[in-house]
């Protein structure tokens, strides 16, 4: 019998699981499958999680618009990716529900949830995401695997949701993909406040010009180099200085889509920039 490397055997899977695959929270938490241990139909993607302080692997685009917005939920306290099911409890789910049960040559996988959520929120304090596109759902294959999740899931008394690339507005991926990256600086302007200020006013006085234009007027009116006045936008967005409607796109925005905002975060904020 050939075997690729993507062949699951019960020696594979005792060696991730003395690896600590599956396990662990936050910084400490490894995937049960990495972007080398699948075949991508899509883009896989590896990508830094500010609130993790790791990096998250990410088998497909739709993934990584879920984890962007994951990730920029205020109360998202940690997200788990490709998270493993107990495969004991899958395949009594699948033989109670007559499914059967994911395998390879004979050999039983374990099943994964896309993502296992922690948040803030009294209500909803953990919850699982299994990201799929749309087209797939109409085959019966993965029908039947999503429902031994979805009992397996039912058993815990964990709330657990199928989600499609038509859930995610596309404007709100490249809003959190733009923003992203700006997340990692903290190099705020020492005089935070006046820069809040200075925008604040830009905005005002020009409450139709998009952000683009806005800062391209305002680096040559400051003779500031080309870009710098975006960049610095750009991260006071990022850092929740201004509030705007995610789901238009950041190109469309205008100075009136913007609002300073008045959180106990930002007058810390600010005040700690005044000492």
């Amino acid at each position: 019998m050939t075997h690729n490397k993507y062949s699951p055997s019960e020696a594979l899977f005792h060696k991730w699981i003395k690896e600590g695959r599956g396990q662990g929270k936050g910084q400490d938490y490894k995937p049960w499958l990495t972007v080398r241990d699948v075949p991508s139909l899509g883009r896989s993607h590896r990508i830094f999680g500010f609130k993790s302080q790791r990096t998250h692997h990410l088998l497909s685009d739709l993934e990584l618009a879920a984890f962007f917005i994951l990730e920029w939920h205020p109360q998202t306290q940690d997200v788990r990716e490709q998270y493993p099911l107990q495969r004991d409890i899958t395949l009594e789910v699948a033989q109670e529900a007559g499914i059967k049960h994911p395998a390879t040559s004979g050999v039983a996988n374990y099943m994964s949830t896309d993502f296992l959520v922690n948040t803030s929120a009294a209500a909803r304090p953990l919850f699982a995401i299994q990201a799929k596109r749309s087209e797939d759902l109409t085959n019966a294959r993965t029908i039947e695997k999503l429902e031994i999740e979805r009992r397996y899931w039912k058993q815990t008394g964990i709330p657990w949701f199928i989600l499609t690339e038509r859930d995610i507005p596309t404007a709100v991926t490249r809003n959190i993909e733009w923003l992203y990256p700006s997340q990692a600086e903290s190099a705020i302007s020492n005089d935070l406040a006046q820069q809040l200020e200075f925008y604040e006013h830009q905005l005002q006085e020009n409450p139709t010009a998009t952000l683009v234009a806005l800062s391209k007027s305002i680096d040559m009116a400051y003779d500031l180099e080309l870009g710098q006045s975006l960049r610095e936008l750009r991260q006071l967005l990022a850092k929740r200085f201004f509030s705007f409607d995610i789901r238009i796109e950041f190109r469309q925005l205008t100075g009136a889509d913007l609002t300073l905002s008045s959180t106990i975060e930002t007058l810390e904020a600010v005040h700690a920039s005044d000492k």
